[in-house]
């Protein structure tokens, strides 16, 4: 980009002209014809005028590329005696961004005539003056330059005087009256006759005054000054009634004829508003002060009069000296006030231009810039300079900048100005949104009725506008796995999260979605997170019974009469399937035929003896335990068990079989069928024994031999692995206490040989 507007930059400057007092929408040239372009282009493209002043004298018609008119021009209002008089402006194109310079000067017209500043101009002439002798006349001012300034004097017939257009340095034209004849104040004491100044104007302009020459008695000595010639150099500062140069004249006459008057003549309005003379000293100083940059030297005409009338003239040449009074000024042409924070380095933010009025190294500029800013200043021309970035940019950081542009003269003690511009970055969509957690923990109640709002997500983007604005929804899971997200959704526009559905603990306790934000970029950023959702479980199950079964039958138990306290009677298992305080179980006896005998663990479900167990106590025993959980409300179940008081093996079955709620008493004849099935299975019961006490002994006998070798198991009980298939063990599952494994061992020293139940073995 800058090489492309760097490039347009045109080193030439076009150049054109136009006559002064033009009128409105005269033409010019066409400017889009100069610059190689269309009409189009030119609209397109945007094109304006730059000018360097304040006021536009000229406009552009973008639609045709003609330069016209737009305000009538004075040619010596706006530059008065200076020639040539130039127009400055610069025209400035868009898309890529161009300047080209271009100057209008403005020709003169012969509007003005030659105008002397007193209508009647007063002589006076010794007759003793000899021909050829000179007089200055006042000059006439002609504001037009060129061929339409004053360009000849010319007087009315006469017998005396002829005259003379003389040319200062400057340019300028004056006067001299020259006497042809001598005078004879006794025939004639008065001339009179009229002087024309005739500008070089088609048709010509000219002014006219009177001339009256009065003719004095014979006054033998004229002033003389001591210089023809006064070259004097004054600062453009002095203050006013500063001496600028005092001249000297002398007379050789003696009294009045001796006497000198020093007086300015009249050659210019503007010598005579800067200068004053001291009519006796000839001291010259300063009316006003001077301005280097207005006008840089000055020619006065002094003229040294006697008391006689006679006169003589002299030339004062004040040269201005410049001071450095002048700031710099800075000039923006043209300036981008949005800029992309996305924009390159080098990217033109504006062109300006530096001048000063001074001269020398007065005049001379440098410019640079106030802190440390991402820019930096590009020379393109001579005082022409580019405003670029000088590193990549970023709105999050600094939204905008106030450049501040200084520039300094050479001169002592340098001046210096500054500009401040304004520049505002546009945002670009290159920050993704971010969430402030990266994992978002929501809980939820387990059968929580849909719509009810879990939470929050929030997610921030530094970048403003629709590049800014965060839009959340929830990442599709993968194929195959737990449709998660159709637990929950997202509100796009505030984050939200709400349940779509209840949920239930013991099936689902947790899930995690990935939920994103999106911004509204072009294209759009957007970044991901997790959402845990943990269900919370309510009570809303009962405790289940393992052991004894739930089916509506009490479980039948037996117990020695010779049972001590502490004796393990049977063990309850339940388990529930809430978690924590919901699934804590505690366990009561909350029903029992004798209430001393038995007491229930609270936190095992053990229900043991409390107390030895004697003769006295009934044979058959109801207990009813209560299972409770410790949810709010609290759940419970309870389980029914049949306590048998035995004394030996064979009393099992008639203990069991009756039910010590029940009064009715059994029939004899029932009683007798009972006997002999009771005889008959004792008989089958007895074969067995014997026949297994045989196999027993045939596999002692035979495991003898191995026995010897292996340390021997615990006496008259079965090692671990023999009831491997058949034991019953619990594991640690929901809320079961630790396992239990219950050994069943034969008891060598009992008579009758029938099983007993031993207290546990604990692993």
């Amino acid at each position: 980009i800058l090489v492309l507007c760097v490039s347009g930059m045109r080193a030439e400057t076009a150049r054109y002209s136009v006559p002064e007092e033009a009128e409105r929408g005269s033409f010019v040239a066409n400017i889009a014809k100069d610059l190689g372009l269309t009409a189009e282009e030119l609209l397109a493209r945007q094109a304006r005028l730059a000018p360097e002043g304040e006021k536009e004298y000229l406009q552009l018609n973008q639609h045709t590329g003609d330069l016209v008119v737009r305000e009538q021009m004075d040619r010596e209002e706006l530059c008065g005696q200076s020639e040539p008089c130039l127009l400055r402006f610069e025209v400035l194109l868009e898309s890529p961004l161009q300047s080209f310079r271009a100057e209008v000067r403005l020709t003169d017209i012969n509007d003005h005539a030659p105008v002397f500043l007193n209508k009647e101009i007063v002589l006076k002439v010794p007759e003793s003056a000899m021909p050829g002798t000179r007089f200055l006349l006042e000059s006439a001012h002609d504001p037009d330059v060129g061929n339409n300034s004053l360009q000849r004097y010319s007087i009315s017939s006469n017998e005396y005087f002829l005259v003379y257009t003389r040319q200062r340095s400057d340019g300028r034209r004056y006067a001299e009256l020259v006497l042809d004849r001598a005078l004879d104040r006794e025939q004639q004491a008065e001339v009179t006759f009229s002087i024309t100044a005739v500008d070089g104007g088609t048709p010509p302009r000219s002014g006219t005054a009177l001339i009256r020459v009065v003719v004095l008695d014979i006054n033998d000595n004229m002033p003389v000054f001591t210089r023809t010639l006064f070259k004097v150099s004054v600062m453009e500062n002095s203050s006013q009634d500063t001496i600028v140069v005092a001249v000297s004249a002398s007379d050789l006459d003696a009294g009045t004829n001796g006497e000198i008057v020093y007086s300015i003549v009249q050659n210019s309005e503007e010598n005579l508003q800067t200068f004053k003379i001291n009519p006796g000293t000839g001291q010259i100083r300063l009316k006003k002060p001077l301005d280097y940059e207005e006008k840089k030297s000055y020619e006065i005409d002094v003229q040294a009069t006697d008391g006689g009338g006679l006169s003589t003239h002299c030339k004062v040449e004040v040269q201005v000296k410049d001071v450095n009074d002048n700031a710099p000024e800075v000039i923006i042409t043209s300036l981008s006030s949005a800029l992309s924070e996305a924009a390159p380095p080098d990217t033109v933010v504006a062109l300006f231009n530096v001048r000063d009025r001074d001269s020398g190294d007065n005049g001379r500029t440098t410019c640079e810039l106030t802190g440390g800013q991402p820019f930096r200043i590009t020379l393109l021309a001579a005082d022409a300079y580019a405003l670029v970035t000088s590193e990549t940019l970023d709105r999050e950081q600094v939204e905008e900048y106030n450049v501040t542009v200084r520039a300094r003269d050479g001169g002592s003690p340098a001046l210096s100005a500054s500009k401040t511009l304004l520049v505002r970055l546009l945002d670009v969509n290159d920050n993704a949104p971010t969430f402030t957690q990266a994992i978002y923990t929501m809980v939820m109640s387990e059968n929580e009725p849909a719509g009810r709002s879990l939470g929050r997500l929030s997610a921030t983007d530094p970048d403003t506008g629709e590049n800014a604005r965060v839009r959340y929804a929830l990442v599709p899971p993968p194929t195959g796995t737990l449709a998660a997200a159709s637990f929950v959704s997202v509100d796009a526009e505030s984050g939200t999260v709400r349940s779509l559905r209840p949920l239930d603990y013991e099936k689902v306790r947790a899930f995690e979605v990935t939920v994103s934000a999106a911004d509204g970029g072009s294209p759009p950023l957007s970044a991901q997170a997790v959402l845990r959702v943990v269900v919370r479980d309510e009570n809303d199950n009962a405790p289940l019974l393992l052991h004894p079964p739930p089916d509506g039958s009490a479980a039948g138990e037996l117990v020695p009469r010779w049972a001590p306290s502490g004796y393990l009677v049977a063990k309850v298992v339940a388990v529930d399937a809430d978690a924590g305080q919901n699934a804590w179980l505690s366990y009561e006896l909350a029903k029992a035929t004798e209430p001393a005998l038995f007491r229930v663990g609270l936190h095992s479900g053990e229900v043991r003896t409390a107390r030895a167990v004697t003769e006295r106590d009934a044979a058959r025993h109801r207990l009813v335990v209560l299972v409770r959980d410790r949810g709010q409300p609290s759940r419970s179940a309870t389980a029914t068990l049949a306590v048998a008081l035995v004394n030996d093996f064979s009393d099992a079955f008639h203990e069991l079989g009756h039910d010590p709620a029940s009064g009715q008493q059994p029939q004899v004849a029932e009683e007798e069928m009972l006997t002999t099935y009771l005889i008959a299975s004792l008989c089958c019961v007895s074969s067995l024994f014997l026949l297994s006490v045989l196999v027993l002994t045939a596999n002692t006998l035979c495991k003898a031999r191995v026995r010897a070798e292996l340390p021997p198991p615990s006496p008259s009980c079965y090692v671990d692995g023999d009831f491997a298939s058949d034991g019953v063990g619990v594991g640690s599952v929901g809320t079961l206490s630790p396992a239990y494994r219950y050994e069943m061992c034969l008891t060598s020293g009992s008579g009758r040989s029938e099983f007993q139940f031993v207290k546990p073995i604990l692993p």
